[in-house]
């Protein structure tokens, strides 16, 4: 069984979906590794540290892929690698069905099989191949750290002789994966941290970081059966703004972490809310590439509102590339070792296994 994978579009993505250590366990089960020449030259892997370890590099991808029968990505990949796709074949990565049906539906018609890693149902047995989850967390660390770069005061209360610095006070908007690592992350560096979030279930997760829970008078827990938030009610909405409006005056940095899974990021920072925020203030919006939390995020933009700045990137992880590499890696790996049969020697498209019927794109 022949796995592979191909360089990314370094400008757009510069993670990979097998790392040396990972290469290694794909190897020591019996399965022949391929990449693409350089494909981790980026990250500190060098080509000579995969071929030392028996990958073989190939000089372009059109070789790498038609050789394979599994081929692992971080995104969809060009339309010139996929011509060179073939029948059964298979593709994993995070393939985006919501933004790209077209091309996977083609795909599809070539009896390509494809797994797109962000649609695994949240239960416990697929925890150690959330994609989601791992990357997340990261984000979430990377987004305190970039907003408090660009905060131009000191983070933690400081007792000097010639007075106290107060400590900076902090807001998450959104209590999931990345949020709650967003919550420790700004907790250990000094800040007082509050958060909001639609789901109830998530107010016991923020105090136990140390965090003060933000949440709407008499509302209910607005949660979906796989742990994402559903949309609100217009009730809802204009309460959480009077809530948040008042909240954002005494708050010095922002970090926007809301989705909905295949949707439009909800909007819950106002315009007219950023205004009577502080002068200085920092706004770093996780969600910028579905939108973005507030009405004034642009992606890959600074944006400054009467001296607060709001930010978001296409993807953060490209400032942690090498320990996400590493996580995604691992997921990738434990997610086709649940896919291969290892007594038959050979993969196995078990419909009836949740994992592998909610990522197959169908």
């Amino acid at each position: 069984m022949k796995i592979a994978s191909i360089s990314e579009d370094k400008n757009i993505e510069k993670r990979v979906s097998i790392t040396p250590e990972i290469a290694k366990k794909y190897l020591s089960n019996g399965f022949e590794v391929s990449l693409s020449k350089n494909y981790g030259v980026h990250l500190g892997f060098s080509n000579q540290e995969y071929e030392s370890i028996g990958v073989k590099l190939a000089e372009n991808n059109k070789d790498v892929i038609k050789d394979s029968d599994i081929v692992t990505q971080l995104g969809l990949p060009t339309d010139e690698n996929l011509s060179h796709f073939h029948e059964n074949q298979i593709l994993i990565g995070v393939l985006n069905p919501y933004l790209n049906k077209n091309k996977l539906d083609e795909l599809n018609k070539k009896k390509i099989n494809m797994f797109s890693l962000e649609l695994l149902p949240r239960i416990t047995r697929a925890q150690s191949m959330d994609i989601l989850s791992s990357q997340a967390n990261l984000a979430g660390y990377k987004a305190v750290v970039e907003s408090f770069a660009y905060f131009q005061k000191a983070i933690p209360m400081m007792m000097t002789a010639a007075g106290t610095i107060p400590a900076a006070k902090v807001l998450v908007v959104g209590a999931g994966v990345a949020g709650l690592q967003a919550i420790a992350t700004a907790k250990r560096m000094g800040a007082i941290v509050f958060a909001t979030d639609v789901r109830i279930a998530s107010k016991e997760q923020v105090e136990s970081l140390g965090g003060k829970f933000l949440m709407v008078e008499g509302s209910e827990n607005l949660e979906t059966e796989g742990g994402y938030a559903k949309e609100t009610s217009d009730d809802f909405k204009k309460k959480q703004e009077e809530l948040l409006a008042e909240t954002l005056k005494k708050i010095d940095i922002v970090i926007c972490t809301a989705l909905i899974p295949g949707k439009k990021a909800p909007i819950i920072i106002k315009a007219e809310m950023i205004k009577n925020m502080q002068s200085g203030s920092v706004i770093y919006d996780l969600a910028a590439i579905q939108g973005g939390n507030t009405s004034l995020t642009k992606v890959n933009q600074i944006i400054d509102d009467n001296g607060v700045k709001i930010m978001g990137e296409t993807n953060i992880l490209n400032k942690l590339p090498t320990s996400a590499s590493n996580l995604y890696a691992k997921n990738v790996f434990n997610f086709i070792t649940n896919l291969y049969d290892n007594k038959e020697k050979k993969i196995n498209i078990n419909l009836e296994d949740e994992i592998i019927e909610k990522t197959l794109i169908k």
